[in-house]
């Protein structure tokens, strides 16, 4: 009990501006983002050779899922950079303008990063979807001065990896950055915020979801051996309930960080899903 009651007193958020902790924010958060570059450098970029930076043009590939996915990107990094500097103390210009936009940042340096190398380059879209991301946290935080409206991420395998393994992933950990089919992207609505004399149950939202299938390539379809047969392409729009762990009372600190960071994930519920090619379908549970 003494331990768990240590622990909980230190997620507690400082009242006032504790620059220790504001210190080992900036430190930490330096730390983490110059190791994932150099990692992502290594790993990612180090076989391809480098280029004068250029920028590309890939807003219609995979059905604009990694687009989508930039943006929540954007938004998590950005809304656990201000919770950081809150525990810090620090007041919430600083939370928005240095929390917020630590997303950004750190997705801007991707992108130069992409930019330089010969294989990829920057793009457009994904700048404007990273900037979108960053704008849902801070513009909610200026308006409600809470969040309302929380993008959210659900995976589940599909068979198209086993098709294109190089391309869409070998093991469960890349299927789930690789495999655009298998990912589903929502909006998670907290309805008791926008009615708050209602009964609704504080904890209570409603999701909107984006997906695609039938994706072997980015959208060049001769890239796809002749030896595999290319699957129609479609966009999949999902209705679902959802639970915002963030407005779950509770006294515990230690809960409600644990809360912070799955509340990136949506659960698994009944969900209706539409698509052009086959039209209504009802999961009793979908993730």
């Amino acid at each position: 009990m003494e331990a768990q009651s240590k622990i909980d007193a230190f997620l507690t958020p400082s009242d006032t501006l504790n620059l220790k902790r504001q210190n080992t924010v900036i430190v930490t958060e330096a730390a983490l983002a110059s190791v994932t570059l150099l990692g992502l450098n290594q790993i990612w970029y180090s076989d391809y050779p480098k280029s004068n930076f250029h920028f590309i043009n890939d807003n219609k590939e995979w059905l604009q899922m990694d687009k989508v996915g930039h943006f929540y990107s954007a938004y998590h990094l950005g809304r656990f950079g201000a919770e950081a500097l809150n525990w810090s103390g620090a007041d919430t210009k600083k939370q928005l303008i240095y929390g917020a936009g630590i997303g950004f940042v750190f997705l801007a340096a991707v992108e130069v990063m992409d930019g330089y190398s010969s294989e990829w380059g920057a793009s457009s879209g994904d700048i404007i979807a990273n900037t979108a991301g960053t704008a849902l946290y801070v513009s909610q935080e200026l308006l409600w001065k809470e969040q309302r409206i929380t993008p959210k991420f659900s995976f589940h395998t599909t068979s198209y990896a086993n098709q294109r393994p190089n391309v869409l992933g070998k093991s469960l950990n890349e299927q789930v950055l690789k495999d655009y089919n298998g990912q589903t992207y929502w909006l998670s609505v907290n309805l008791h915020s926008f009615t708050k004399k209602s009964k609704i149950p504080k904890w209570f939202n409603v999701a909107f979801g984006y997906g695609a299938e039938g994706m072997l390539s980015g959208n060049v379809q001769n890239e796809i051996p002749i030896s595999v047969e290319n699957p129609e392409r479609y966009r999949q729009f999902f209705l679902s309930f959802d639970v915002d762990l963030a407005k779950i009372n509770t006294k515990s600190h230690f809960l409600k960080t644990i809360f912070s960071v799955l509340n990136t994930i949506k659960i698994p519920a009944p969900t209706l899903e539409y698509s052009a090619n086959k039209g209504l379908k009802a999961h009793a549970f979908y993730f």
